[in-house]
C-alpha cells in the first residue's frame, strides 16, 4: 500500500535543496501583507508577531461586526482561489462585552460595508458563520452547535465555505455555506472587535495556518504540492513550522540525541540539522528509491529502509548505519516496506504483501526466514514494538474501518486498541511508553484501506493503558505526515509534515 516517491526531475530536487533555513525574512506580520482598521473606530487598533512562538497578538475595538458595516481590528493577507485557515485562539482577559469577538475573516474590500464570510467566536461563547452576500446588505447568521471554540477552521472552495470548530481536543463539528460570491480577490485574515467603540479587546493566536490545497488535477504519486515540517509540543499543543520546501518531504523521524531529525524527499534520506535548520543527504548506496518507511533502531545506530529497487519498482527491506553506507538486503520478496526493530535490535517488523495480502512480518534484523504474525483478511499495516518489548501495535482493516491494534510479540492476542468512526493509521509507542500518536483519516473523504497525500486530518494521542484519543493537530496533509516514529526522545514532542501549495514563501520562521 505504500508507494515510494516518483522522481518528478531533478530541476524540482535542486530547488528543495536551495532554499535553505525556511525562508528566513523578518517580517512583523508573520504570514500577513498588512493590518487596517476597518470602519470609523474611536480606538485604533494594532498587531504584533512573535517569530519565536510564531503567536500572534491582535488588539482591536469598534462598535460591531453586524447590520451593514463593520468596525473592527483586521489583520490581512490578499488570496485567491481555494483556501483553508485554521487558528487556535483566546482573549486575554475577562473583557466588557459578551458580544466581543475573535475569529477569521474573508472580505471582498477593506471597504466597511464590504461582502465577508467570517468564522467567529463571541465573548459569550456564541460560534457562528456570519456573512453578507452583497456590499451594504444585511449581515446573516448560522450558529454552531459548539459553544466557545478555541479552534476555528474556515475553508473556502469555490463559492462554498465551510466552518469548522472544535473544543481544543477535540473533533471539528462543521456550518456549510453555499452561494456567496465574493470575488476571486479577497482579503483574507484574523480580526478582533471589542463591540464597545470605547474601549480595547486584545486576543492571542496559536497555531495560524493559510493553507493552499492540492489542484483537483493533482495527479496522486507524480504531482506534488509543498510541505512544512513540524514541531508540535503535546501539552501545548502549539506547533512550529521549522522548514519549508515546495517540493514533497515525508515522515519524519527523529534521532536520539533530539539535536537532527530524518526524511525522505525525491527517493533520499535525509538529515536535519534542528540548529542549523539545514538538510543534508544520508548515503544509502544503491538503495536510491527510498520511500517513507524508514525507521530507527532503539539504540539509534541504524536504519531500516524500504526502497523500490526490486523487479519493477518493488519495495524492498534494507538495513544501513545511520550515519550512511551500502545497505544490507534484509527481504528477499517484496513488496517489502520496514516499520520497527525490537529493542534488542534483533528483529524488525515490516508490511509484506505475500499472496496478495497485505500482513505484519517480523525478521531478523541480519537477515533470514520471515514470520507472518496477522493473517486476517484485509490490510494489515505500520507494526511497530513498544519500548519494552512486549507489545507490537499496527493498524488493520478487518473490524470494517481502518483501527488501532496490538499484539504480543509472537503475534498472539491480538486486541483493537480504537474504535470510533475515523480511519486510524500508524500507531507510535513514546518512548517513555505512556502514549500513543496516530494519524486519523476523515471516514468520509478516505477508504478504509488508504492513506492519501493532501486530505483534512487529525493527530491524535491516547494512553498507552487506554482512554478516549485526544486531538492534538488539526492538519492538511495525510501520506508521509507522520509514517515513521516521530517522537522526540523525551517525549514532549512529535515531528510531522503538513502540506501546502507553497508558491510563495508563507511562513518567516525566527529563531
Amino acid at each position: 500500500m505504500k508507494i515510494y516517491i516518483v522522481r518528478i526531475c531533478g530541476l524540482l530536487l535542486l530547488i528543495c535543496l536551495s532554499l535553505s533555513p525556511v525562508y528566513a525574512q523578518t517580517q512583523s506580520l508573520g504570514i500577513f501583507n498588512g493590518h487596517s482598521d476597518i470602519g470609523n473606530v474611536k480606538h485604533a487598533g494594532s498587531a504584533s508577531y512573535n517569530s519565536e512562538a510564531q503567536s500572534y497578538t491582535i488588539s482591536g475595538s469598534g462598535t460591531n461586526i453586524w447590520f451593514d458595516h463593520d468596525e473592527f481590528h483586521f489583520v490581512w493577507k490578499k488570496m485567491k482561489g481555494d483556501f483553508i485557515l485554521r487558528t487556535n485562539a483566546a482573549f486575554i482577559g475577562k473583557g466588557t462585552e459578551l458580544h466581543r469577538k475573535w475569529g477569521w475573516m474573508i472580505r471582498s474590500s477593506l471597504d466597511t460595508n464590504s461582502r465577508h464570510v467570517n468564522a467567529v467566536v463571541h465573548g459569550d461563547g456564541l460560534t457562528s458563520l456570519q456573512f453578507r452576500r452583497k456590499d451594504g446588505a444585511t449581515t446573516e447568521e448560522i450558529k454552531s452547535t459548539i459553544k466557545a471554540a478555541d479552534v476555528v477552521q474556515l475553508e473556502r472552495k469555490g463559492n462554498v465555505y465551510t466552518m469548522s470548530v472544535a473544543l481544543k481536543g477535540e473533533t471539528f463539528t462543521s456550518e456549510k455555506l453555499e452561494g456567496v460570491d465574493l470575488g476571486d480577490d479577497v482579503y483574507v485574515g484574523l480580526f478582533v472587535c471589542s463591540h464597545n467603540p470605547n474601549i480595547i479587546e486584545k486576543a492571542v493566536f496559536n497555531n495560524v495556518r493559510i493553507v493552499v490545497p492540492a489542484p483537483v488535477e493533482l495527479v496522486a504519486y507524480k504531482q506534488y504540492i509543498g510541505s512544512n515540517l513540524e514541531i508540535l509540543d503535546i501539552a501545548t499543543q502549539n506547533s512550529k513550522v521549522i522548514y519549508q520546501t515546495p517540493g514533497s518531504i515525508q515522515a519524519p523521524n527523529w534521532n536520539k540525541d533530539g539535536k537532527s531529525l530524518i526524511y525522505n524527499a525525491d527517493g533520499l534520506l535525509y538529515q536535519f540539522d534542528l540548529k542549523t535548520s539545514k538538510p543534508n543527504i544520508i548515503n544509502t548506496g544503491a538503495a536510491k528509491h527510498n520511500n517513507n518507511d524508514h525507521v530507527l533502531s532503539f539504540d539509534g545506530k541504524m536504519l531500516a529502509i524500504s526502497s523500490g529497487d526490486g523487479e519493477n519498482g518493488t519495495s524492498i527491506g534494507y538495513v544501513v548505519p545511520r550515519t550512511g553506507g551500502e545497505p544490507k538486503r534484509i527481504t528477499e520478496t517484496g513488496p517489502s516496506y520496514m516499520h520497527g526493530w525490537s529493542p534488542d535490535g534483533k528483529t524488525l517488523v515490516f508490511t509484506g504483501q505475500r499472496n496478495k495480502e497485505f500482513d505484519v512480518y517480523s525478521i531478523p534484523s541480519t537477515g533470514g526466514p520471515e514470520k507472518r504474525l496477522t493473517t486476517a483478511p484485509g490490510l494489515d499495516d505500520g507494526p511497530e514494538y513498544s519500548p519494552d518489548g512486549r507489545y507490537i501495535y499496527f493498524n488493520s482493516v478487518r473490524s470494517g474501518l481502518m483501527q488501532i491494534w496490538r499484539m504480543k510479540r509472537d503475534g498472539s492476542d491480538q486486541t483493537q486498541i480504537t474504535d470510533d468512526g475515523f480511519n486510524n493509521w500508524f500507531p507510535h509507542i513514546s518512548p517513555d511508553g505512556k502514549s500513543i500518536v496516530f494519524i486519523s483519516f476523515l471516514k468520509e473523504e478516505v477508504d478504509p484501506g488508504d492513506h492519501p497525500f493532501y486530505k483534512h486530518v487529525y493527530i491524535r494521542v491516547m494512553p498507552t493503558a487506554g482512554g478516549k484519543p485526544k486531538v492534538i493537530a488539526y492538519l492538511y496533509g495525510g501520506q508521509g505526515t507522520i509514517n515513521t516514529p516521530s517522537w522526540s526522545p523525551d517525549s514532549k514532542a512529535i515531528a510531522l509534515v503538513s502540506n501546502t501549495n507553497l508558491l510563495f514563501p508563507v511562513y518567516p520562521v525566527g529563531k
